[in-house]
């Protein structure tokens, strides 16, 4: 049965984003899931990888990389919830007069990614199958830490860091000035982040994404 409250906590979090116009457009979203949906997956049940990276791509290390796929939405309620979700018509129609993007015929993907010191990432843009990008930062310490996003006015010119806020995040629609990446610095702990895309029916990792064989909308 779909979890309602996810759905809700999301259409709600989407009617509320504010729209920022620099470097790019994208949006800003807070409280984006339900407590009992929020609590659930910050008890992910699988372990945080030793990985290094030298490139700054998560291609790097494929192998280390955990998806809400088809298995674990069956075995993890919380996962469940939250692909039913962002599955749902209501909340792509809302994903759609939000932001513009045409996600009809889209895969849904979500990432879990528990990331460690030594991680960073080079700018990129997204471009390309995925047809929208959302980050849902999730952090159970009171402390602030200074994990977020870096956004870039060019492929080398650093414009903003996000906040790095318990249940909030961003989205944006890939396009050639999206630039954004991780610059390097002290991780203290585990900086974990929902990633959730939309990717177009080019997608090779088809095993990836929470219903391969069923697009959204």
């Amino acid at each position: 049965m779909l979890n309602s409250a996810t759905r809700a906590a999301v259409v709600s979090a989407l009617d509320r984003a504010s729209e920022e116009v620099w470097p790019y457009r994208h949006w800003l979203l807070q409280d984006v899931l339900d407590p009992d949906t929020l609590a659930g997956l910050k008890a992910w049940p699988h372990e945080v990888p030793n990985v290094r990276y030298s490139l700054g791509r998560r291609e790097e290390k494929n192998g280390a990389r955990r998806f809400l796929d088809a298995n674990r939405i069956a075995r993890f309620g919380p996962a469940r919830a939250l692909a039913e979700a962002f599955q749902d018509t209501r909340v792509v129609s809302a994903l759609e007069a939000r932001c513009g993007a045409s996600l009809a015929g889209t895969n849904l993907r979500i990432e879990y990614a528990q990331d460690t010191e030594g991680f960073w990432l080079e700018p990129h843009t997204d471009i390309g199958v995925k047809a929208l990008t959302m980050f849902i930062y999730l952090n159970d310490e009171e402390e602030l830490h200074d994990w977020g996003t870096d956004l870039y006015s060019g492929q080398y010119r650093h414009a903003k860091r996000l906040h790095f806020v318990d249940n909030a995040g961003m989205m944006f629609v890939p396009g050639g000035n999206t630039w954004h990446g991780f610059r390097p610095r002290r991780i203290d702990g585990v900086r974990r982040t929902l990633i959730v895309n939309f990717v177009t029916s080019e997608w090779r990792n088809r095993h990836e994404c929470a219903y391969p064989d069923t697009p959204v909308g």
